[in-house]
Formats: C-alpha cells, sequence, structure tokens
C-alpha cells in the first residue's frame, strides 16, 4: 500500500467520523412531538416510581423498573454536554469533499435533516 493510498485511507476515516457524528448529532437533538421532559420533570417520575413500585403487581413492577432505568439513563444523557457547535464546524469542513467523494448532493443532505444554512458554509450548493 503506498503512502498516498494510506492518506487517503485517513483523510476518508476522519471525513467519515466528522460527518456520522454530527449526523448523530442532529437525530439526537431532532424535535419529537408533544411536551419536553425536563430534568425537573424526569426527577419527579423517579420518586412517583419509587411510591408505585411499593403496591406493584409483579407485572406492573417489571415495567416500572424498566421506566425508572430509561428514564435514569436519559438523565444521565441529558446530563452529559455535547457541544454541537464544534460537531457542526468540523462537519462544514470536511462536508463539500465527503460529498463529491460519495457523490452525495445537497437534496440527500436536506431529506437526511442538514440545514441550508450549514450546507451553504460547506460550499455545497444546490444543483440544477
Amino acid at each position: 500500500m503506498t503512502d498516498e493510498h494510506k492518506n487517503a485511507l485517513a483523510v476518508g476515516r476522519v471525513e467519515g467520523r466528522a460527518v456520522r457524528e454530527y449526523l448523530e448529532s442532529l437525530r439526537a437533538n431532532r424535535p419529537r412531538r408533544g411536551r419536553r421532559r425536563t430534568p425537573d420533570s424526569i426527577r419527579a417520575r423517579l420518586k412517583a416510581i419509587d411510591v408505585e413500585l411499593q403496591e406493584a403487581d409483579p407485572m406492573t413492577e417489571l415495567k416500572l423498573r424498566q421506566e425508572r432505568r430509561d428514564l435514569e439513563q436519559e438523565l444521565h444523557q441529558r446530563s452529559a454536554s455535547v457541544d454541537h457547535a464544534s460537531i457542526e464546524k468540523a462537519f462544514i469542513s470536511v462536508a463539500k469533499s465527503y460529498s463529491e467523494r460519495q457523490g452525495i448532493n445537497y437534496s440527500t443532505w436536506r431529506e437526511i435533516g442538514v440545514d441550508a444554512a450549514v450546507l451553504k458554509k460547506a460550499g455545497i450548493a444546490r444543483s440544477a
């Protein structure tokens, strides 16, 4: 394997990682229907589950314990800070070359949820 080939593979890994992290960040922060839960509302539900568990039948207990585990995980994920701005900046720096190499056009990026302003910053223009 030549040095040029190795460098091309390394560039591909770096660009692919930046694109993947950005798309995962978009998916994780996608607006959902209904009222958004806050850390306080999650904590309140966890307390309510503890009370409900005291008199729950076995099947209800099973479901409550899973709900508690899910809520604890959600609370933990909310407390972990994600720097979306730096992820977006990394995406912008590689998106054009990644798109050209992979044959991904503007419309496909838009379909998956990438904002038009981000694509413009990345230098990806609408095609005719």
